[in-house]
């Protein structure tokens, strides 16, 4: 997928083809999804974030002036809606514990291997602490490149930085993270012993 193609689908839409602005969606939708549950904690909150920030791309159209940026540009809108959405819903959300990214295990995780299961959920509610820990400039992409498995140039053109400052990031990040795990092992591995000794 080449960058030219996003300026050639834009110019599409705004010529009347609505097929065209379908397969901007398609090429999109998973960083828009990822971006608004970010931001979002919540699935539903992500879905109605996603469909907002898109409807708001399709209308806004005619002011993108290079079209080749679609991707930066729609990233912004994405974060705009969010933010919008967090401020509209902040007094209810403030009312409600469930934390942010955290995943259930499922009944037939737990059926099956109930400490496997387990271990496997807070391995990754692990992972989910560490990222928020990151500096803020480095989470999103390591969201959009381990979450949803988009590769540099995919990243690059969503983000709106380049492919070299993408792998920079990227590596950094993927350095502070294997850190932050590690003292997190050792962390648990010692309360692991306490809890041992004074049974």
């Amino acid at each position: 997928m080449h960058q030219g193609k996003d300026a050639e689908l834009v110019f599409r839409c705004l010529e009347g083809d609505a097929e065209a602005f379908g397969e901007l969606v398609q090429r999109y939708q998973s960083a828009v999804y990822a971006t608004a549950y970010y931001y979002a904690g919540r699935y539903g909150a992500a879905e109605d974030i996603a469909q907002d920030a898109f409807w708001m791309a399709y209308r806004s159209l005619p002011h993108l002036k290079d079209q080749e940026k679609f991707g930066a540009w729609l990233k912004e809108i994405t974060t705009r809606t969010a933010a919008n959405w967090l401020r509209r819903n902040a007094p209810r959300l403030r009312h409600e514990t469930p934390l942010p990214h955290r995943r259930t295990v499922s009944i037939e995780d737990a059926r099956q291997e109930p400490k496997g299961a387990l271990e496997r959920s807070e391995r990754y509610e692990r992972i989910q602490a560490a990222i928020e820990a990151l500096p803020e400039r480095y989470r999103l992409p390591v969201v959009l490149r381990y979450l949803q498995e988009m590769n540099y140039d995919e990243i690059s053109r969503f983000t709106g930085e380049s492919r070299d400052e993408i792998r920079g990031i990227l590596l950094r990040a993927g350095r502070l993270l294997r850190e932050s795990l590690a003292e997190l092992d050792v962390q648990m591995e010692e309360d692991a012993q306490w809890h041992r000794a004074h049974k």
